[in-house]
């Protein structure tokens, strides 16, 4: 092949290469890559991830032989304190960050942030807030015979915190075993030197050069919480409803902004303190599988 011929066809190569579509920048054809914008690392698949499947069949199960501990152990569980029911009464004032015309829904959630005995005391403290997702409607369109608008929603924390005596049910806590320090000192004898004492005169005491100390510090088990249900009462109301002369809409609808609330809130729950507790021996012994 002459040098001409050669040279034609790599130049012709190098032409087509260039005006190939590329297919990571977004159908650009590749001499001119440094304008375009990269839509796709990858090329483009038409199929995705498939997921398929059904409902499994009933799973078959064997009952396994249980073999208690029948000689009796110490073990370290949780010991029942105290179990009440706490009334919280919560006021507050929720302001929507848009105007609204109608509730449609509250939705509610107790959450306990902190539930704390203090030991030594009957005192317990709580604290926590009401998670609500409140739905309300807003106005799109209306006229005298109709209203229409969206349904949106706002979700907000309300917080509550109480104190309240506990009476001790199940059995009074252990009290806290505080740290201790003791100082102690070694004999020390030394001659004595003056014109006022004999040869035969030592002096003997304590060594004031060093210092000891015997420290002890005891890790006691904190009381804790669970719990066991709620139940709210609230009475919601809308303040400041106004109704706008220059919407046509129907004679009932006056659009609000702020909604003022009263809840009482029954919080069920348990106090525990983890103890070790003595398990007698028993009678019982391991039935043997009759199969077997």
């Amino acid at each position: 092949m002459s040098w001409n011929k050669y040279y034609d066809s790599q130049k012709n190569n190098v032409a087509a290469k260039n005006n190939a579509i590329s297919p990571y920048y977004g159908g650009n054809k590749q001499n001119n890559v440094a304008n375009a914008q990269v839509t796709s690392i990858k090329p483009c698949k038409d199929n995705c991830a498939k997921v398929s499947g059904g409902t499994a069949s009933d799973c078959v199960n064997t009952p396994a032989p249980i073999v208690p501990l029948v000689t009796g152990a110490v073990a370290k569980i949780p010991v029942v304190l105290a179990e009440l029911t706490v009334q919280v009464n919560v006021n507050s004032i929720i302001d929507l960050p848009e105007y609204a015309w109608e509730i449609k829904d509250i939705k509610k959630h107790l959450k306990v942030t902190q539930c704390l005995l203090i030991q030594d005391t009957n005192m317990l403290f709580l604290k926590g807030f009401v998670r609500k997702n409140i739905q309300y409607a807003t106005r799109s369109c209306s006229n005298k015979e109709t209203f229409c608008g969206d349904i949106k929603h706002c979700t907000v924390d309300v917080p509550w915190s109480c104190t309240t005596p506990v009476f001790f049910n199940g059995i009074a806590p252990l009290a806290p075993v505080p740290r201790t320090a003791t100082e102690f000192e070694y004999l020390r004898q030394q001659k004595l030197h003056g014109p006022e004492f004999a040869d035969k005169d030592n002096l003997m005491s304590g060594d004031l050069s060093e210092f000891n100390q015997i420290s002890t510090e005891y890790f006691n088990e904190l009381p804790y919480c669970e719990l066991i249900s709620s139940r709210i009462v609230e009475f919601d109301e809308q303040l400041g409803r106004v109704r706008h002369d220059y919407y046509k809409m129907p004679f009932e609808e006056k659009q609000f902004k702020s909604i003022e609330e009263k809840m009482v809130i029954f919080l069920t729950l348990k106090v525990l303190q983890n103890r070790q507790v003595a398990i007698p021996p028993t009678g019982l012994a391991a039935i043997p599988d009759e199969d077997c």
